[in-house]
């Protein structure tokens, strides 16, 4: 018994110290460029937990390569049927056009108003199941719970195959967690930036809406406007509504009556006339105001036609 608890602890010791040296390059030695928005820098992994690290590194592999095909199939073909399953009696889709006639060669933000955890699932059933076009999702996200905890890292998987990448740890108590974030911001204007079928979820936002008006949006973050100046991406707004938060109750309403869903995809935007001022936060903030402004004539559709 004594042999066998000293296997496991060298067995768990081996694996925490792989998913360092994975990750980290020596101290002394700098990311190569071709490699800087794919790989964090030791100083920006350090401010992260044993946990976190472990959760980032199994996340981060299941987005790349081979790996990444594999769950894009998944979600093709298994997680956007289920979703259709639970939604079908309830779902109104409007200009979905306007996102099958951007181009594939060059990414894609999609970004829309945020009032559910089911948002962003929803809208991935639609354009897998209703277009044929290459897709390859990712999904930032707040990383508190998702990548702090393993329960989070089994919503990922059995929630958005893995999709839910790259994670942005910091909390309003966790300025330290900056430095990795540092990371996923260029990670994401990377995958925002080159990757055929290449298509990224985004909120504005930042955080979802809990007030009772679905017409009603938060202040737009410059985060978003930052990512878009940087990569100068197809984006194409969204408004979401309909959905609730109770997982339970939201899947009964497609068979006892729950209220409508409605999707409403709006042309691409132009964005041009922000890439001509300079980089700077004001700019990202007009930037994220003005895509705010475009969800919000999509909600305008939306108020007329169902007349709430």
């Amino acid at each position: 018994m004594q042999v066998s608890h000293r296997w496991l602890l060298n067995v768990k010791l081996n694996f925490l110290f792989m998913t360092e040296n994975t990750l980290q390059t020596s101290p002394d030695t700098q990311v190569p460029e071709s490699q800087g928005s794919n790989l964090p820098i030791p100083a920006e992994l350090s401010v992260l937990s044993s946990t976190e690290k472990i959760g980032f590194r199994l996340t981060h592999k299941m987005n790349h390569g081979a790996w990444k095909r594999f769950w894009t199939f998944c979600q093709r073909h298994l997680g956007s049927l289920w979703i259709k399953i639970c939604t079908y009696n309830l779902m109104n889709v409007y200009g979905l056009e306007n996102f099958e006639k951007a181009s594939i060669d060059k990414p894609l933000l999609l970004v829309a108003n945020h009032r559910s955890f089911f948002d962003m699932y929803t809208v991935s059933s639609v354009i897998f199941r209703r277009t044929k076009r290459p897709i390859t999702l990712f999904f930032p996200v707040r990383a508190k719970f998702f990548y702090t905890t393993p329960i989070g890292w089994l919503v990922n998987l059995i929630m958005g195959w893995w999709a839910m990448y790259p994670p942005f740890f910091r909390e309003e108590k966790e300025a330290s967690k900056r430095e990795f974030d540092k990371f996923s911001l260029r990670k994401v204007i990377q995958l925002a930036s080159e990757g055929r079928g290449h298509i990224i979820g985004f909120h504005p936002e930042g955080k979802r809406n809990l007030n009772d008006d679905p017409y009603n949006f938060l202040p737009a973050q410059p985060g978003v406007g930052k990512i878009i100046y940087s990569a100068q991406p197809q984006v194409v707004p969204v408004f979401i509504a309909g959905l609730g938060n109770d997982l339970p109750k939201q899947v009964l309403g497609n068979w006892t009556g729950g209220e409508k869903v409605r999707i409403w995809f709006g042309e691409p935007i132009d964005l041009s006339k922000f890439y001509e001022k300079s980089d700077r936060l004001r700019t990202h903030k007009e930037i994220g105001d003005f895509l705010m402004e475009k969800i919000g004539e999509l909600a305008a559709k939306d108020k007329e036609k169902y007349g709430k």
